[in-house]
């Protein structure tokens, strides 16, 4: 898959996707809720395909507490999916982290969806639209993600 570099320092974009709506789905979260990504719209979307397995995961989550508590006054949220099999370690790693956001389970085809996932994490930043403005893949520069979450609110 072909990759360019955004207008965010430090994100880079899928070509099948920038600009483009993010691929719509409706997952259960952890405690059975319906969750849709269509409910975020008129929000900034930090959108998050992680794993209990995955090391760089571990470090970006908490910091994603954060900015949730930091910007979510301002119409931000952040939805994580995981990649994991089953639901026990993911629940068990949201008690851990204290995670205070949604979190879907994600399988195959979604990852598909999303331009296929060969490594995590990856997470996706999405406008007030639903538009995908930015792709970080792997181990990401928080402060390069930060700013475009920034940026992205005062538009």
């Amino acid at each position: 898959m072909a990759m360019m570099v955004a207008h965010f320092s430090g994100a880079q974009v899928s070509r099948e996707l920038v600009h483009k709506p993010a691929p719509v789905f409706v997952r259960n979260d952890l405690s059975g809720r319906k969750i849709a990504l269509e409910q975020y719209r008129g929000k900034v979307v930090l959108l998050d395909f992680w794993a209990t397995w995955c090391a760089g995961c571990q470090v970006e989550l908490p910091k994603f507490v954060a900015w949730q508590k930091k910007y979510g006054a301002q119409g931000f949220n952040v939805l994580a999916v995981s990649m994991d099999d089953t639901a026990a370690p993911v629940r068990k790693t949201v008690r851990r982290l204290q995670l205070d956001f949604p979190v879907v389970m994600g399988d195959a085809q979604l990852g598909e969806e999303y331009g296929g996932l060969l490594g995590l994490p990856v997470t996706y930043l999405l406008d007030r639209e639903g538009r995908v403005l930015a792709e970080f893949k792997g181990e990401t520069n928080l402060n390069a993600m930060e700013r475009a979450i920034q940026s992205a609110l005062r538009q």
